[in-house]
């Protein structure tokens, strides 16, 4: 017998030809009960064909094909890119979205993406439904794409690695899918790259993903697995990136990890993973990225033991774990990195000098750990270096001069060492990037160094905080015109707040709390608002004595959230312009001098958490408005002089009676009843 290239017997197509002729002649039924089953597919096909006018390649749909993907389609209850609404008769080889092998007709590929690209436009759409079990039926399916739909529910089907097996690429990401993933989908023979990510799935990592032998991608970060990382993982030989961060996977990461020589990213950072670094990580030759923090992970950190090993690792994580013993002189051998963090461990001793090896370095994060000794005059040899931080260990002073050297530094934090500097090094002045300096808790004493003014780069962020400052606030401060965090807490500073500070347009967090200022604190509430409105987010300038500017509150800064002005001397009464501070978490008025009633606008707050009144000598009724505080999980009014009864309801009867109390006039719920 003879076949065409589409498998349909040389004589079956004649009579197919034939047929069509016919059918102009309204002569088709006399055919038809001669055909068998499958011809009569094909003749329902062609008889599309002849009244539509279009070649079979372009219209041909495999009619298993059709079936799944109407179920699938069926499934989803809302589409917002409109694509699912196009798909109708029987040609699913046009449809968008759906491409098909031209030889077979069969679909080869679903991509209905979320995230739609054109020459002009990016737009994220939607579907709303349940992923159908009925796409198992796609048999010749090589890619589904069904990734970043945000409302694409239900569970992975059961089956789906035993139905599919010239699947390439299965794109899962970004929905709303639950439920295990299942052990089938170890049964893909060509699986290339698997992405589940950021979904709801949970249970165990499958063990028979080890099985997926060709297997480059595997996604599964930002879901909620858990148990163990398989031990069969080490057999995917071929697999370059593994992200399985934000999960909750428990127990050690297994030895055979080492043998997955491919990897360039490996990723298992945010779960709760412990145990040892394992030592074969150093085998991972081809490695670039390998993110392990935050996690439980303990003992002495794997680095290379001779040059060559881990030679192009580039970025690499360890903060927010338990590690312990010494930074060891080995780590020099990763003459690749560019990003370094082993912030919030326990490492110990002195940092090695072969860090100065390291000079493809931009970023250095060495925080929380009790590291000791003195910085390395090695440090300066890091000329790409852009951020150090050593803040909150043991070092100790002096500073080396070598770190002048550092032309390319913008972040330099030293905070809370021994290092008990009395002056900040003149030059730090010379260092031609530096913008963010923070120096809290380093015991430097006297006047702020007026070099600050004239730094080759403008400073943004300064925090000489918990320091042994005296004098006066410098008025210079006011003409670093990009200045946006200023924290000088917890010093003996005392003098006004210069009236320069009207100029800080930028400034989006100021910290004067615990000092000795007086005078007003006006200058801070009329600072001229930049192009975009006002920036100021965080003022705390609590613990001190300031006696007046209350009136300015509210007056052009509207961006603030948290607002701290307890401890002062503070008089007079609240203007009705602190209603507009609508962005307000935190206000804390506490243990002053005002008085008056309570404003009314108060209740205009409605995203306030924390509200503190207490000790200040506020007359008259708690505003009934203060009802509308639903997002209020702290208050305290008392040691005033209110008066009346407590307004009744949510969130005012939820407060305990110590937020009332002190208060000879006040009554009702959680207090007394009125009496009458």
């Amino acid at each position: 017998m003879i076949y065409s290239q589409d498998g349909i017997q040389t004589n079956n197509l004649k009579c197919i030809f034939s047929c069509k002729r016919s059918l102009q002649k309204n002569q088709l039924h006399l055919l038809v009960k001669n055909m068998d089953h499958h011809l009569l597919q094909v003749v329902a096909l062609l008889t599309l064909i002849a009244f539509g006018g279009t070649s079979w390649s372009i219209e041909a749909c495999s009619p298993i094909d059709l079936e799944a993907l109407m179920s699938f389609k069926n499934g989803i209850q809302k589409d917002t890119s409109g694509r699912l609404a196009k798909w109708i008769g029987a040609s699913c080889c046009k449809w968008e979205g759906i491409v098909c092998e031209n030889a077979t007709f069969r679909v080869i590929q679903i991509n209905l993406p979320g995230l739609i690209s054109t020459d002009t436009d990016l737009s994220q759409t939607q579907m709303i439904g349940r992923i159908s079990p009925s796409i198992t039926l796609l048999s010749s399916l090589e890619i589904i794409d069904l990734g970043g739909l945000v409302g694409l529910s239900g569970a992975i089907p059961d089956t789906i690695g035993l139905h599919l097996p010239k699947l390439q690429k299965l794109y899962l990401y970004g929905n709303n899918l639950t439920g295990p993933i299942p052990e089938s989908i170890g049964k893909f023979p060509n699986l290339q790259e698997l992405a589940l990510q950021e979904n709801k799935l949970w249970g165990s990592i499958p063990m028979s993903l080890g099985s997926l032998q060709g297997l480059k991608r595997l996604l599964l970060y930002s879901n909620k697995l858990s148990g163990i990382i398989p031990d069969s993982l080490g057999n995917l030989i071929n697999l370059t990136e593994l992200d399985a961060h934000d999960n909750a996977l428990v127990g050690n990461i297994p030895n055979s990890v080492g043998e997955m020589k491919a990897l360039t990213k490996l990723d298992l950072s945010n779960n709760f993973l412990s145990g040892k670094m394992p030592s074969s990580l150093t085998n991972l030759t081809a490695i670039s990225v390998l993110y392990l923090n935050t996690n439980s992970l303990e003992g002495t950190i794997a680095f290379p033991s001779r040059s060559g090993e881990m030679s192009s690792l580039g970025f690499l994580r360890l903060h927010n774990n338990l590690l312990g013993g010494n930074i060891p002189s080995n780590i020099g051998y990763l003459v690749s990195l560019q990003r370094l963090s082993l912030s919030n461990n326990k490492l110990e001793g002195a940092l090695p000098s072969s860090l100065g090896n390291l000079v493809s370095l931009t970023e250095l994060y060495l925080s929380g750990n009790f590291l000791s000794d003195q910085i390395p005059k090695s440090l300066g040899q890091l000329s790409r270096l852009i951020m150090l931080n050593i803040s909150r260990n043991l070092i100790e002073g002096p500073l080396p001069q070598e770190i002048s050297s550092l032309q390319n530094l913008q972040t330099l934090d030293l905070s809370f060492n021994h290092l008990q500097l009395s002056a900040i090094p003149k030059w730090m002045a010379n260092m031609s990037s530096l913008s963010n300096v923070y120096l809290a808790g380093c015991g430097i004493q006297g006047q702020i160094p007026d070099f600050f003014q004239t730094t080759n780069s403008p400073i943004q962020e300064l925090d000489l905080s918990v320091n042994i400052l005296s004098g006066s606030i410098p008025s210079w401060i006011g003409s670093l015109s990009q200045l946006y965090l200023l924290n000088l807490s917890g010093n003996s500073l005392y003098s006004d707040i210069p009236d320069s500070f009207r100029n800080l347009q930028d400034l989006g967090v100021l910290d004067l709390h615990s000092n000795r200022l007086t005078g007003s604190i006006a200058p801070v509430f009329e600072i001229e608002q930049g192009i975009f409105g006002g920036s100021l987010k965080f003022v705390d300038l609590s613990e001190n004595s300031f006696s007046s500017g209350i009136e300015e509150i509210g007056g052009g800064q509207l961006s603030i959230q948290f607002l701290n002005l307890s401890h002062n001397h503070l008089e007079g009464r609240l203007p009705n312009s602190i209603g507009s501070l609508n962005s307000l978490n935190c206000l804390d008025l506490s243990f002053n001098e005002l008085g008056s009633n309570i404003p009314e606008v108060l209740a205009n707050l409605t995203s306030l958490k924390i509200l503190k009144l207490q000790e200040n000598l506020f007359t008259g009724k708690i505003p009934n408005g203060f009802l509308k505080l639903l997002k209020l999980k702290e208050l305290n009014v008392s040691n005033n002089h209110l008066e009346g009864e407590i307004p009744e309801g949510k969130p005012l009867v939820d407060f305990p009676e110590s937020s009332y109390s002190g208060n000879k006039g006040l009554c009702g719920k959680p207090l007394g009843p009125c009496k009458l």
